[in-house]
């Protein structure tokens, strides 16, 4: 098995918060296909199915990914988030059609060599990282559009890039992802990551690759499967999640998890 198949099969990134809209805004994701799935994570639509009273603050939490996305409605705005260490949050008006693609952590730097650091903890407009990937997307992208329009167009021009491009994997970086998923992120990142490459060497691959120290990203694949896990408040305190999950205390589990998600456990979590 390729050591970036395994990615897709240890880590499935969720952003709760959407998922929890209102019945006025919808958010789905969709698979792309099959040949693209060891990069892209899924496709994804974010709309409103009437006017709003107010702007909708669309929160994203941190799943140590990069997305593309872009309004449907106009097209030409279409940007770039990076690796971000901590959740953010934007108000996108009261009406609204975006659509996005998730690439698995590492991925879109990997399909189109650049330098994910340079974009770490930011929204940049597309045209100014992937000038291509704009252009296709303010060419070919119309207001209405159906959704399995929306995935066949966006399937054929990655499908079309991957047979084009030179995909080299290194597989030290991949061990040391592979290292930190199976652990679910909780491990000594000096003692068990042992891919035969110095700490620097890694650090220089991880912050090229994902965007961050590999650190960083443990903690955030750490906050995911808490998410994944689905406690209420009751069992965190019963069951001391916080500890098993490699947090020293409950302090520091709340602290560490409103930074990612912009909220408390209690807020997120049921009773």
């Amino acid at each position: 098995m390729k050591l970036t198949n395994s990615i897709r099969l240890l880590y499935a990134p969720v952003q709760p918060s959407v998922k929890q809209a209102t019945s006025q805004v919808a958010y789905r994701e969709f698979l792309p296909d099959a040949g693209l799935r060891n990069f892209i994570y899924c496709y994804w639509e974010l709309n409103t199915t009437e006017m709003l009273d107010a702007p909708y603050i669309y929160r994203v939490v941190a799943d140590g990914c990069m997305d593309i996305f872009f309004e449907l409605d106009n097209p030409q705005e279409n940007y770039i988030m990076g690796f971000s260490k901590n959740y953010t949050e934007f108000p996108i008006g009261k009406s609204f059609h975006y659509i996005g693609v998730r690439f698995l952590p590492a991925m879109l730097p990997h399909l189109f060599r650049m330098d994910a650091a340079e974009f770490s903890n930011r929204v940049e407009p597309l045209r100014d990282v992937l000038p291509g990937i704009s252009a296709f997307i303010t060419n070919t992208f119309q207001p209405l559009q159906s959704t399995h329009s929306l995935n066949v167009v966006l399937d054929q021009y990655f499908l079309n890039h991957l047979s084009k491009a030179t995909i080299t994997t290194d597989n030290r970086l991949y061990n040391a992802i592979h290292i930190i998923l199976q652990k679910r992120g909780v491990l000594n990142i000096e003692t068990e990551l042992d891919t035969g490459i110095s700490p620097r060497q890694l650090r220089r691959l991880f912050e090229f690759y994902i965007g961050d120290s590999a650190k960083t990203f443990s903690k955030i694949v750490r906050f995911q499967n808490i998410l994944h896990a689905k406690p209420s408040v009751q069992s965190l305190r019963q069951n001391k999640l916080f500890f098993d999950s490699g947090y020293y205390d409950q302090a520091h589990f709340i602290k560490e998890f409103k930074s990612f998600y912009g909220i408390t456990p209690a807020q997120a979590f049921p009773e």
